[in-house]
């Protein structure tokens, strides 16, 4: 079931606070850049880079994901690992507001989202 039309609406205010203050600065933005996705339950940030082979394609590399439990009224927390698979984000899998999600992976402390 997708997110509510007002959850939406919170996590889109609270992306874009979160991609202001995240995103490569103006001037390299069209060598990497950050971008985000909302598709049904889940939200997912991704890197923008030039396709090594053909730079004038773009390509999108996962970074992050959380994916609303209605149910348990709770994000689940995946971080995107090498081998190319999302994984539950084991230091806090879950979390109870979508900030949360945005603060883990803000700081990254464990250098699983940005390296």
């Amino acid at each position: 079931m997708p997110i509510s039309e007002f959850e939406l609406k919170r996590c889109k205010v609270k992306l874009s606070a979160f991609m202001a203050k995240h995103r490569p600065p103006v001037h390299i933005r069209a060598e990497v850049d950050l971008d985000y996705k909302i598709e049904n339950q889940s939200v997912s940030i991704f890197e923008i880079r030039p396709q090594w082979d053909n730079p004038t394609k773009k390509t999108e590399i996962p970074i992050a994901k959380a994916t609303y439990i209605k149910k348990h009224k709770l994000w689940k927390v995946y971080w995107h690992r090498a081998d190319l698979k999302w994984h539950s984000y084991e230091p806090q899998p879950t979390v109870k507001m979508f900030e949360e999600f945005l603060d883990i992976v803000g700081e990254d402390q464990h250098a699983c989202f940005f390296g």
